[in-house]
């Protein structure tokens, strides 16, 4: 490990140094044909750092002279797909005091201009294959001082003006550069943008990484406290295999790449360019013998079930599905436990702005959006005013204390209302609604802004979609408001079909019965032919409101 000294709390670079020490010639990352260990990863991104360092870039305010929604470090966009690169690049930035962001590599034109002005980055690491959706903008882009482009497949050449990426880390130094990286420097995250604008969410990096990436473990909650701590559970670590089909430019996929190599473990990524392809996907569970699946709700899960269902592939290594981001339905958890019975689920529940916060883990495929919470999530009332104990009647806002985001990035105002203070301690409370149970259970009812209230009563979208999608027709379903002079607004589920005979809307409903109440059920169902999902499977809820409007 680096014989720098790090400051009181911890530090992401120094923290995978740690981890490298313990187990350098232990398999890291796999993609492909590309093995890399965790001492190659740890040098790649020394010499990132290096570099990035050498181009005078890296931090230039102390933290303690910021408000909560400011930065003091130059900024790393990182426009690409999964890849060890991705990782090496945070790290690497991580180490020359450098704050990468994530951006979703859909985006283009005014996406990808809203973000980088927001962001304002000095740097933009890219994949060659997302070259042409970068160049167009590049002119409209003040502050960029270095590009670095990462070769792929698509053969594109470098833009002007860019250096190639191995190129830059074969001038950089191995040891790293001198510069100590310290607890405060910061973590970005960006939110999905699916139901507003995209938002930087930003973390101190001691924080996030007991938060969320490793710092201790979900269930009992443990939580580290000196580096020689992190090289002893590397070590002791059983080297399991985890597949990673959440992109990493998702904030699950980050937590969830650095939680397994806490563990030791080796993160295998999906050898694509960020489309789902089932039958490549459990081709390599069944090559790679994989122990933990790791993704993002229904629609990650529906198509690795529906080849299943097709043809016979060789996972008796599967132990555990991680899920989080997005629920699991009852119909299709039944699928899975009757295609992998001795396969444990365990769903997580978290966000940009509270880090994890809640688990829930079941055999055989069980589930009923009830969580147990962690230290510090609590649910507070409508007003923010104080924390509700368990078994109050009726709902609140799901809420976290402890280890919480500074703020979001240039915006003091929305800052103050999503990290609002109560008995004289910050909460962080993004906007999910629930209801804490006298069990001492969570139940999670859903996200504020996708909520439609309707003749006076608030139906939730996410368990209408729940309950729709116990028809097996169903292959997909997002469900959103339209203006009704009846109701205000009223629910519209948009559907897409599995193949075979398409049920009627009364079978549909009549189904979706069973498990909701008949006021909550939609008032119309519009068949699509595919639904709008992020990379990581989250339902675009914008995109779904315009299709419900437009479809009255």
């Amino acid at each position: 490990m680096s014989d720098l000294s790090p400051a009181e709390g911890f530090n992401l670079s120094l923290v995978f140094d740690a981890l490298a020490d313990a187990v350098a010639d232990r398999e890291c990352v796999v993609m492909g044909d590309r093995r890399l260990t965790y001492h190659q990863i740890a040098t790649r991104a020394r010499r990132l750092g290096s570099y990035l360092a050498a181009q005078g870039l890296g931090c230039w305010a102390d933290r303690s002279t910021l408000p909560g929604h400011g930065s003091g470090q130059d900024h790393v966009a990182l426009l690409l797909h999964s890849s060890p690169e991705y990782l090496e690049a945070m790290l690497g930035s991580f180490r020359a005091r450098l704050a990468p962001f994530n951006v979703n590599y859909r985006y283009v034109g005014d996406e990808l201009l809203y973000l980088f002005h927001d962001a304002a980055p000095k740097v933009i690491i890219y994949h060659a294959a997302l070259a042409p959706n970068l160049e167009p903008l590049l002119d409209h882009l003040t502050g960029v001082e270095l590009l670095l482009q990462v070769a792929d497949q698509s053969g594109n050449a470098l833009l002007d003006g860019a250096v190639d990426y191995d190129l830059a880390l074969a001038q950089g130094d191995p040891a790293g550069p001198r510069t100590l990286p310290s607890p405060d420097d910061l973590y970005i995250l960006y939110t999905g943008g699916t139901t507003g604008l995209p938002k930087g969410v930003l973390w101190r990096q001691h924080d996030i990484y007991l938060a969320a990436m490793g710092g201790r473990r979900i269930g009992t909650w443990e939580a580290v406290q000196i580096y020689e701590e992190i090289s002893t559970r590397a070590r002791r670590g059983y080297g399991l295999k985890a597949l990673l089909l959440a992109p990493l430019m998702h904030g699950a996929a980050q937590w969830c790449s650095f939680i397994m190599f806490s563990d030791g473990a080796t993160v295998v990524l999906p050898a694509n360019d960020g489309h789902l392809d089932a039958p490549g996907i459990l081709a390599t569970v069944e090559a790679e013998q994989i122990n933990s699946i790791n993704l993002v709700g229904d629609a990650m899960l529906r198509p690795l079930l529906d080849e299943l269902e097709q043809r016979s592939y060789d996972l008796s290594t599967v132990l555990s599905i991680g899920n989080g981001g997005a629920p699991l339905t009852a119909g299709l958890r039944a699928r899975l436990a009757a295609l992998l019975p001795n396969v444990v689920v365990t769903d997580s529940v978290g966000a940009s702005e509270t880090g994890a916060q809640m688990h829930a883990s079941t055999a055989r495929g069980g589930g009923a959006g009830r969580f147990w919470p962690g230290p510090g999530t609590v649910v507070v009332d409508e007003a923010m005013t104080e924390v509700l104990p368990p078994g109050h009647r009726g709902q609140g806002w799901l809420a976290q204390t402890g280890w919480i985001p500074l703020g979001y990035l240039g915006d003091p105002a929305l800052s103050e209302r999503t990290f609002p203070t109560l008995g004289g301690q910050r909460h962080a409370v993004p906007g999910d609604r629930a209801v804490h149970l006298i069990t001492g259970e969570v139940e999670l009812l859903g996200r504020d802004s996708a909520t439609i209230n309707s003749g006076g009563e608030k139906i939730f979208a996410e368990e209408v979609e729940a309950a729709l999608s116990t028809h097996r027709a169903v292959a997909d379903v997002v469900v959103a408001g339209r203006p009704s002079l009846r109701w205000g607004h009223e629910v519209v589920a948009l559907v897409t079909f599995r193949p075979g005979p398409r049920p009627s809307d009364i079978e549909l409903l009549d189904a979706a019965a069973e498990h909701i109440a008949r006021y909550k059920l939609p008032k119309a169902i519009i068949e699509v032919a595919s639904i709008e999902r992020s990379p990581a499977g989250k339902a675009d809820y914008r995109w779904a409101a315009a299709t419900a409007a437009s479809s009255s």
